[in-house]
């Protein structure tokens, strides 16, 4: 059973947000990345890029797959997790903390409520 915390928001496309006053972090669910199965390559934007939401910021590549990450809420990048350039690995071995992939400066913190809670994406994923 894939670890969904409770206090994340969450996209039909599989990733997770965590806002902090008018931040967002970004990262893939631990169930996409038991899905995906060992990442090995990221392709995440720039610092400074603006997305909206449903927009695709970047991919990820595992052994077997190839997927777009998408960008769960409107804004501006603040920072991309730098680390994942050498450990991409990351992302599999921690989703939730050190796997995150951007942090996004929002735009409008009101897309938030489109998200789904944990008990939503768990019977997303059933």
């Amino acid at each position: 059973m894939a670890s969904i915390p409770q206090d994340l928001k969450y996209t039909e496309e599989h990733e997770w947000v965590r806002v902090e006053g008018d931040t967002a972090t970004i990262g893939v669910t631990d169930f996409a990345q038991g899905e995906l199965g060992d990442v090995v390559f990221l392709e995440l934007p720039e610092t400074g890029d603006e997305f909206k939401q449903g927009d695709s910021f970047g991919s990820i590549e595992a052994v077997k797959t190839v997927a777009d990450l998408y960008s769960p809420l409107s804004g501006t990048v603040a920072e991309i997790n730098e680390t994942l350039e050498d450990a991409p690995e990351t992302v599999n071995d921690s989703p939730y903390e050190d796997g995150w992939l951007i942090k996004l400066k929002l735009s409008d913190p009101g897309e938030l409520d489109a998200l789904m809670d944990a008990e939503a994406y768990a019977k997303h994923i059933e």
